[in-house]
C-alpha cells in the first residue's frame, strides 16, 4: 500500500520527480568519474560489466526501435509495454555502469587517426545526449503514463531518436574500446 501511495505521490508530482532523478543520476556519475577506482586486481564480474552494459543498450535500442513501430501501427498497449521494457533495461543499465565506473579505471582508446576522430565524436555526443536523455526519457514517460498525448508527442519528437542513438552509440563505443580494457 505505501508503495502504490509513493509511486501516485510521483506521477502527481512528476516535473519535481524529474528534476530529482536527474540530478541524482547526473550527479553520482559525475562525482564517480572524479573518483579513483579500485586498486588491485578487479573481480572477475566487474571485467564483464562493459559487455553487460553493451547487452542492455542493446535491449534498449530494440526495445524503443519496437515502440516506435508499435505506436506507428497504433498499439498503444504493445508500445507501453516496449516502453517499460526501455526502462526496464536502461535501469539495469544505469546500475551496471555505476557499479562498474566506481571500480574500474577509465580506459584510454588507443586508436589513432581518422579512427580515433570518430571514436572521440561518437563518445563526446553519447556523453552529451547521454546526460540530456534523462528528463527527456522522464518527461516522456510521466506525460505518456498519465496519458497526457498532446504534451507527451511534444516530447517523444525529440526523446525517441536521441535515446535511440544514446543506446546505439552505448554499443558502438563499447565495441570500440574493447580491445583497449587491460584487465
Amino acid at each position: 500500500m505505501k508503495i502504490n501511495s509513493f509511486w501516485n505521490t510521483l506521477v502527481k508530482h512528476h516535473i519535481k520527480t524529474v528534476i530529482i532523478i536527474t540530478l541524482t543520476v547526473n550527479i553520482l556519475i559525475m562525482i564517480l568519474s572524479f573518483l579513483p577506482g579500485y586498486v588491485g586486481e578487479l573481480p572477475y564480474w566487474v571485467t564483464q560489466l562493459p559487455l553487460v552494459n553493451a547487452i542492455l543498450n542493446s535491449f534498449t535500442f530494440f526495445f524503443l526501435l519496437s515502440a516506435l513501430l508499435a505506436i506507428m501501427k497504433r498499439n498503444i498497449t504493445l508500445h507501453k509495454r516496449f516502453i517499460y521494457a526501455a526502462f526496464t533495461t536502461t535501469f539495469f543499465f544505469l546500475i551496471s555502469y555505476v557499479t562498474f565506473h566506481f571500480m574500474a579505471e577509465s580506459t584510454p582508446y588507443g586508436g589513432d587517426g581518422f579512427i580515433a576522430v570518430f571514436y572521440y565524436f561518437i563518445l563526446i555526443t553519447h556523453i552529451i545526449l547521454a546526460v540530456i536523455i534523462v528528463p527527456l526519457a522522464l518527461m516522456s514517460f510521466f506525460t505518456g503514463y498519465k496519458d497526457m498525448r498532446p504534451v507527451h508527442r511534444k516530447w517523444v519528437r525529440w526523446t525517441m531518436p536521441l535515446w535511440l542513438y544514446v543506446s546505439f552509440t552505448g554499443v558502438l563505443v563499447y565495441v570500440m574500446i574493447s580491445p583497449y580494457y587491460s584487465f
